[in-house]
């Protein structure tokens, strides 16, 4: 029986021995096997002394079992540890080495864009020094055409004149700089040269100068070229189409400037200029026509010039001109600048036709611009006069300012509004003048004629009325007409309400009621 026992526990030692061993590993199967010895000997003989042995030995196998798996797993995590250390020293050389990569790359990249920068500036730098070399060789050469202006030889300064004329023609800072180097007081000495092909190109080379440029404008007038150009205008060198149509032309530059009107309007430009335009359609063409007529109304413009404009016949003459659509419309603009003045506005009052002439451009629907300034026209000249307004009147401008108020552009409506209510005004003063300031009786009278009766002087009498009808205009007649429908509509009115037939006839009662009393006191 205890045989039996020791052989059972001896092969759940021997059972746990093997498993343990192969749980620990190989290397512990010799301490297992010495161990597993001295375990069965000590249960077999069964003493205490040996069992006590074998617990001492079981604590230090134990101790010595522990210690060595502590070990193991010591080497391993020292293993692990070490693994994974290199690892990391791996990968930190190889971040290491990537950045040194990076930081290599990030330097070529910015030693590339430093050259690209450097190229950059280079070229930027060259194509500055070409442009102000370009620069310092076109002043060198506008000097140089400025000194050829001045040397005496005739062709030479023709050719310079020719120059300045193609520089500036579409070079605005040509012309500044032209300007600045002086090209403007030879040009204007070269109109005292008797050959008009030279007075001819130095004319256009200042005309160019002048163009988009006030300070040229300026310094031309000053340096004396208005005055040289009258000069060349009383010479034989006028009858030239060429040389008048430059002067002309040089007259609208100049003109545009507010600064140079006064000095060219007094200085005798304006009856050359309306002489050039009279004489347009014998010797100027059609661009002259339009630069003398465009001039006039720059100078028009200035209050200071509208006496030298009315000294010559020039009102009259554009008069004629309206009806030419080209040219209507820059008329009408001089008469609304003429018209600003008391003088303007009786020299064109005196012309015979002028108002049937600018009423009827009222009536021009297809021309709004012009309907808009013959309407201003009108409207300053019924604002300042009386007799004005009666000569519209009998010019028939009513029915065209009516149907204006419907039709015409929204400016065209209220100036022809404002000219109604003018005439408005003089008709309600007509009608009190012609009836003795008595405006009850004349509308409470009879519609019926009754027989005139001295003792009743509020009642105007048939045969009073047909003595002045002779004497009244088309107008006051009209006006005479309307408040006679006006008695006849009340009239018609107080019948109605009356429940009277509508072919009432009035009794001789009735019509000495309404002859002697106001519509107030009627009995009904």
């Amino acid at each position: 029986m205890a045989k039996c026992h020791s052989n059972n526990i001896g092969s759940l030692l021997l059972d746990h021995t093997s498993s343990t061993a192969t749980a620990t590993g190989t290397h512990h199967s010799r301490i297992w096997a010495a161990f597993s010895r001295k375990l069965f000997d000590a249960v077999s003989c069964g003493g205490s002394s040996r069992y006590r042995h074998y617990e001492d030995d079981i604590s230090s196998f134990t101790t010595t079992a522990t210690t060595a798996t502590a070990s193991v797993s010591r080497e391993k995590q020292n293993k692990t540890t070490l693994t994974v250390t290199n690892n990391a020293r791996k990968e930190n050389g190889n971040h290491q080495n990537l950045n040194v990569e990076g930081e290599k790359g990030r330097v070529k990249a910015r030693n590339g864009k430093s050259e690209k920068l450097s190229d950059l500036l280079s070229m930027a730098e060259a194509e500055s020094e070409n442009e102000t070399r370009k620069k310092v060789e076109v002043l060198e050469g506008m000097k140089r055409v400025v000194r050829e202006l001045q040397v005496d030889e005739g062709v030479k300064r023709r050719e310079a004149a020719c120059n300045v004329r193609l520089l500036c023609k579409e070079d605005g800072k040509a012309r500044v700089t032209l300007s600045m180097v002086g090209a403007i007081p030879p040009l204007v000495g070269m109109l005292d040269l008797e050959d008009f092909e030279c007075q001819i190109d130095a004319l256009y080379a200042l005309l160019n100068l002048g163009i988009g440029n006030d300070v040229n404008k300026a310094a031309i007038v000053k340096a004396g070229a208005v005055h040289k150009m009258l000069k060349i205008i009383e010479s034989p060198n006028a009858a030239n189409p060429s040389v008048s149509e430059a002067i002309v032309a040089n007259f609208l530059g100049l003109s545009a400037l507010d600064l140079n009107k006064p000095i060219i309007g007094s200085s005798g430009a304006v009856p050359f200029l309306v002489n050039s335009l009279k004489d347009l359609d014998r010797k100027n063409g059609s661009q002259a026509k339009q630069d003398a007529l465009r001039a006039l109304y720059n100078l028009s413009i200035s209050p200071s010039n509208i006496s030298f404009i009315l000294e010559t016949d020039l009102i009259t003459f554009l008069m004629g001109l309206l009806g030419d659509m080209e040219v209507s419309e820059r008329v009408l603009s001089i008469l609304s600048n003429v018209v600003s003045t008391p003088e303007g506005r009786k020299a064109i009052s005196a012309i015979p036709d002028a108002f049937p002439i600018l009423v009827d451009v009222l009536n021009w629907t297809d021309s709004p611009g012009c309907q808009e300034k013959a309407s201003y026209i009108l409207m300053v000249m019924a604002h300042k006069a009386y007799g004005d307004r009666q000569a519209m009147i009998e010019a028939g401008i009513v029915s065209s300012l009516l149907e204006l108020t419907l039709l015409g552009s929204t400016l065209a409506q209220k100036r022809a509004s404002r000219i109604l209510e003018c005439l408005r005004i003089d008709k309600g003063k007509q009608v009190s003048e012609n009836y003795g300031g008595n405006m009850g009786a004349a509308v409470s009278a009879p519609i019926y004629g009754t027989p005139s009766s001295s003792s009743n002087p509020n009642v105007v009498s048939k045969e009073c009325l047909e003595e002045t009808e002779d004497m009244m205009s088309e107008e006051k007649k009209a006006v005479k007409q309307l408040v006679q429908q006006s008695l006849q509509n009340n009239m018609r009115r107080i019948v109605k309400r009356a429940n009277l037939p509508q072919d009432f006839v009035p009794s001789e009662h009735f019509k000495s009621l309404t002859s002697s009393s106001t519509s107030k006191s009627l009995p009904f």
